[in-house]
């Protein structure tokens, strides 16, 4: 398992078998623009259906034949576009040939943000558990601390992805109580310092951490880690 980090939430992960993109926010992405046409992938996984997180999701289905995959309305939404797309929801699962992705849950909201303002509902926001290639990861979406975290931590994570940017998420305070309850091996923080309020020291945050017994990893927009 290959992970290469874009920046705010946004990940690739390559399996034997599949690559999937992460919450795309490329091309508008502040960390430095990515041509969506040089990020194959196989899947598309959004957590939920703000601009900073679907931004690409589109494109990429379009320009790689990619399957989104999504919470149902949001899903639905992608397949009314033309987009090959599964639907899940919080609690429910897939198994594919190359391993299985499971919906948990998140503490946030999920809105499509159209040209004349308006928001538009688009049920619930999540996160995904990734098994594959012998490995769980867990990518927690934009999210507040719950404390069903414990229950997504019995499945021995082998790194997690969260938010610290706070404001709209977690802040490094929760998010350590966080670590707590999820316990993975590794843990990569996303979704900070993309915009002015969600500005945030991920190094002190990865200090605190390691000085409370979690392995932490910042990552640079660009850089990629294997598992």
């Amino acid at each position: 398992m290959r992970l290469t980090y874009f920046g705010h939430s946004c990940f690739r992960v390559e399996l034997p078998g599949a690559v999937l993109v992460i919450d795309p926010f490329l091309s508008e992405n502040p960390h430095g623009a990515v041509d969506p046409s040089t990020v194959r992938c196989d899947y598309i996984l959004c957590t939920h259906a703000h601009q900073d997180h679907i931004c690409d999701a589109l494109a990429l289905a379009r320009l790689h034949g990619a399957t989104v995959i999504a919470p149902f309305e949001l899903a639905n939404h992608f397949a009314a576009q033309g987009a090959k797309s599964i639907d899940l929801m919080p609690g429910g699962g897939l198994d594919l040939p190359w391993g299985r992705i499971q919906m948990t849950p998140a503490v946030h909201s999920s809105a499509l943000e159209l040209p004349d303002g308006e928001n538009r509902a688009m049920g619930v926001a999540s996160g995904y558990l990734i098994k594959a290639a012998g490995r769980t990861l867990y990518h927690a979406g934009d999210t507040a601390l719950f404390g069903d975290m414990a229950l997504i931590g019995r499945h021995r994570l082998d790194l997690a992805l969260i938010p610290i940017g706070d404001r709209y998420t977690m802040g490094p305070e929760e998010a350590l109580e966080a670590l707590a309850l999820l316990r993975p091996r590794l843990a990569v923080p996303m979704h900070y310092n993309t915009f002015d309020a969600i500005r945030t020291d991920p190094e002190a945050f990865a200090r605190r951490a390691t000085a409370a017994g979690h392995a932490v990893r910042v990552l640079a927009a660009g850089e990629s880690l294997s598992l």
